[in-house]
């Protein structure tokens, strides 16, 4: 539910509209909108202050319709969020791009790649040092080890990182290493991991379900955000169709339509998306267009011996081409990406 105030609401009535709904046991989400404040019930039984707020004086009208996912929909935020990571800022007219390998594999291999995404423009680091995989015979990650890596990689290059925690029990781990914590597509509606990650202050990517619908990734965003983190990024990496052409299909429609029902900050994956690496980059491109704020990829220094996801992963020259490609669709769409940096 939502409290529309009066032009002229003055502080002391609003504060007294706060305190009610408090006093209630509700939530209350406050935000500003085209010179309008606009106060936001969240909780089971919101619907029970509609005849109490409306007499409240300062308020001009009350919206009893609200989404099941009140703190992440634009209906009490109208204004976009901007996450800041470092100097990077996700969600603003810069595209953020993430590159990095699947996995750390070993110092050599990540501070290779961080060389040369740093270069190339990239704004952060991505790498796995904990991997779920389909199978339990397949390499898993370093670990913490690989965490010691990332942060190494950080401080050569200045690029924030950005890493997946799989288990409750490993966030605070994580955290202590990661600018951004990643939560797997597959750990989508693991909701112990959500309000874990929810209770901790670092930003968190999370990543659509395989076979996710869009209200129920906005739920989810909704578990981490109600648990007291809202700094959760959307992240839109294809899911499982009938099409076995790709790995995945990339939802492109999801970019655009959840701009239009979420203040959140909206970020594609196209290496897992499509799981071919010549289709990485026009996908890339067609994210641009759609709207997304960031573009996450995966570059390898030699993709054929790479350990996990060797298929999708971008050679350093095609990671270059992708960025001055991404910069050419960026203006077009009044937007920009970092340019390459110096030597």
């Amino acid at each position: 539910m939502i409290a529309v105030l009066e032009p002229g609401c003055s502080l002391k009535q609003k504060a007294a509209i706060v305190r009610s709904i408090e006093a209630e046991g509700f939530r209350v989400q406050v935000s500003e909108h085209g010179g309008r404040s606009l106060v936001g019930v969240v909780g089971s039984g919101a619907a029970r202050m509609e005849i109490q707020l409306r007499a409240m004086p300062g308020v001009e009208e009350v919206q009893p319709v609200a989404p099941p996912y009140p703190l992440v929909s634009r209906a009490g935020h109208p204004q976009p969020t901007r996450i800041r990571i470092g100097d990077v800022v996700v969600g603003g007219k810069q595209i953020v791009v993430i590159g990095g390998p699947c996995s750390v594999e070993s110092r050599e291999q990540l501070l290779t790649a961080a060389g040369y995404v740093s270069a190339s423009g990239a704004s952060m680091l991505r790498g796995g040092a904990f991997k779920p995989r389909t199978s339990p015979y397949s390499f898993q990650g370093l670990g913490e080890e690989g965490l010691k890596l990332l942060a190494e990689a950080r401080e050569k290059t200045g690029l924030p990182i950005v890493t997946e925690v799989v288990a409750p029990q490993d966030v605070a781990l994580v955290a202590r290493y990661a600018d951004v914590l990643q939560i797997g597509a597959r750990n989508m509606q693991n909701y112990r991991l959500l309000t874990e990650v929810g209770q901790q202050p670092k930003p968190v990517l999370l990543k659509r379900g395989l076979m996710a619908t869009l209200q129920e990734l906005l739920l989810a965003a909704e578990y981490v955000v109600s648990s007291g983190n809202p700094r959760v990024m959307l992240c839109e990496r294809g899911i499982r169709t009938y099409e076995k052409a790709t790995r995945n299909t990339l939802d492109i429609g999801a970019i655009p339509w959840l701009k239009e029902r979420t203040h959140l900050p909206i970020v594609a994956d196209p290496s897992h998306a499509c799981g071919i690496r010549t289709l990485v980059t026009p996908l890339a491109l067609a994210s641009v267009a759609a709207g997304a704020d960031a573009i996450i990829v995966e570059t390898h220094p030699n993709p054929a011996e790479a350990l996990s996801d060797k298929e999708q992963a971008l050679l350093p020259e095609d990671f270059r081409a992708m960025m001055d490609a991404l910069r050419r669709v960026a203006v077009a769409v009044g937007r920009e990406v970092r340019e390459p940096r110096q030597a």
